[in-house]
């Protein structure tokens, strides 16, 4: 299977309230990273030299903050280091705030040919309550923006459960961003982490998420709402016009093809290999100073292990678990050992046998993560 690869640009003008991906704040050392990116694509260029890549994404942080330029220079290098499939699928996050047409127009020259746009909200309240540093309309232009850039591929991130948010409040974005039509749609539900400022904030008692009752309401609604206009829900949290439109490169991690995670904090899996890098600038910086992979920690997953992530990894995806795939490479047959279980969860509504597959309902989707503990 062809491999993926994935750029963690460190970088962010400002911290959103909720975000605990790894990036600083300064912009000072983006040239002194640059340099030590490839360094480190140095060292894998053995490692992968057997396998295709048909993937690029390029997250963070905000890639955007990077010249046009900047991200010329590391997809030159990308290409003259690894090999790839001349179809492969490059995505670049951009944050709204960072970008004009101008921009775009060299991303999409460049050929970058999926676009990722982190709006999280058309409402301006619950942008500032997210601590994002666009506006409504900026939003609205950078999707425009991107249309008129040529990008045939778009995706838009969204964020509902926010404290205090109307259901009315979370059709209003649906309905904004349905008018643009994009190619994919993310709709995550906010998670809030401890070591955020809105982590703090909740532990301090200044605002409560919305009751799992009604959490479970906003995933079915947008289900709803956005099949009917024609998505498929092919994930829990994603969405697209088709599925030659889903992400082809978060597929890989969904079903252990391999991929390769370049940059601070960014993860890398072959085989039954994980390991992972420091979530640090200067760690990372350090490492490769001296040529050594800045790689954090290491694991080698177990049948067992690789059997469970198979379930819930799988059973987060519309096209569920392949039963006679699955007894062949894990000699366990599901449908025999998990009858009693997988009967009284097909009654529920929240799974179906369908084609061979154990297949995930939309309600089984709305709490996934319990369907892998059959």
């Amino acid at each position: 299977m062809p491999a993926g690869l994935y750029i963690h640009i460190p970088f962010c003008q400002k911290k959103c309230g909720y975000c605990n991906f790894y990036s600083v704040t300064s912009l000072a050392l983006i040239r002194e990273f640059i340099t030590a990116l490839y360094k480190e694509m140095e060292l894998y260029r053995r490692t992968f030299d057997s396998v295709p890549f048909d993937t690029i994404y390029l997250g963070g942080g905000s890639p955007s903050v990077l010249s046009a330029k900047q991200i010329q220079e590391i997809l030159n290098h990308v290409r003259n280091t690894f090999d790839f499939a001349a179809d492969s699928e490059i995505t670049i996050e951009i944050n709204p705030g960072d970008i004009d047409l101008l921009y775009l127009q060299d991303l999409r020259g460049l050929g970058i040919n999926r676009i990722n746009i982190g709006v999280q909200s058309f409402n301006e309240n619950i942008l500032k309550f997210l601590v994002r540093r666009h506006s409504r309309q900026a939003a609205l232009d950078a999707v425009a923006a991107a249309k008129r850039a040529g990008f045939d591929n778009i995706g838009i991130d969204l964020i509902y459960g926010i404290p205090g948010q109307a259901m009315t409040v979370w059709m209003e974005t649906l309905n904004a961003v349905l008018s643009f039509m994009p190619e994919h749609l993310s709709c995550y539900q906010l998670t809030i982490e401890p070591d955020t400022p809105l982590g703090k904030k909740s532990a301090e008692g200044e605002f409560v998420l919305p009751d799992n009752d009604m959490q479970y309401d906003f995933f079915m609604k947008t289900s709803e709402i956005l099949e009917a206009a024609g998505y498929v829900h092919y994930e829990v949290s994603n969405f697209a016009k088709d599925m030659d439109r889903a992400s082809r490169h978060n597929q890989k991690y969904w079903d252990h093809t391999p991929y390769l995670g370049l940059g601070p904090a960014a993860h890398s899996f072959q085989d039954n290999q994980r390991w992972w890098n420091h979530q640090s600038l200067e760690r990372y910086l350090e490492n490769l100073k001296v040529g050594t992979p800045p790689v954090e920690d290491s694991e080698t997953l177990t049948n067992e292990q690789l059997q469970l992530e198979t379930l819930l990894l799988g059973l987060r995806t519309k096209k569920g678990i392949n039963l006679e795939r699955y007894k062949e490479r894990f000699g366990r047959d599901l449908l025999k050992e998990k009858s009693n279980v997988i009967a009284d969860l097909d009654k529920a509504g929240l799974i179906k046998i369908e084609n061979g597959c154990l297949r995930p309902t939309p309600a089984g989707l709305a709490v996934a993560d319990s369907l892998s503990l059959i």
